[in-house]
């Protein structure tokens, strides 16, 4: 399998999870949002890493080998890598939290996560996804 499907794979998963994390919102499910927001971004930024040729990390974070490797990527993106891989950062933090809650506080995650935090969330998952689309369009056009 070359990277070309496998960034399409992951592209398709992340979508998936954008879709379910959207209908969500309604619900008000926000531990379920942040954390398929987290896939989401983890996800589309390991695709954007094989479009350029590199095998991402086997971790939940891949922005330490986006930043490592920004030179690899057209300029247009290159200008978001540092945003993205603080994102990436930051919500990858959350993955646990929204799924187990604060077990130490015995905090559930649905008293962790508001509204406003899941708002947040999809509005960078749906950036990050936004722009690795348009990365796997130029990238399949030159081939």
């Amino acid at each position: 399998m070359n990277n070309i499907v496998l960034a399409k794979s992951n592209l398709r998963q992340a979508r998936d999870r954008l879709k379910h994390a959207e209908e969500e919102l309604r619900s008000g499910n926000y531990p379920y949002i942040v954390r398929q927001c987290q896939e989401t971004i983890e996800l589309s930024l390991k695709a954007a890493l094989r479009l350029v040729g590199i095998e991402p990390s086997k971790w939940h974070d891949p922005g330490p080998v986006l930043r490592r490797e920004r030179n690899r990527f057209p300029e247009w993106f290159r200008e978001h890598i540092d945003e993205f891989a603080s994102i990436s950062r930051s919500l990858r933090k959350e993955r646990e939290l929204a799924m187990y809650g604060d077990e130490e506080a015995g905090i559930p995650p649905e008293e962790l996560y508001t509204r406003y935090d899941a708002e947040q969330a999809l509005n960078m998952a749906k950036k990050v996804l936004e722009h690795v689309e348009k990365l796997l369009q130029e990238i399949t056009a030159k081939n």
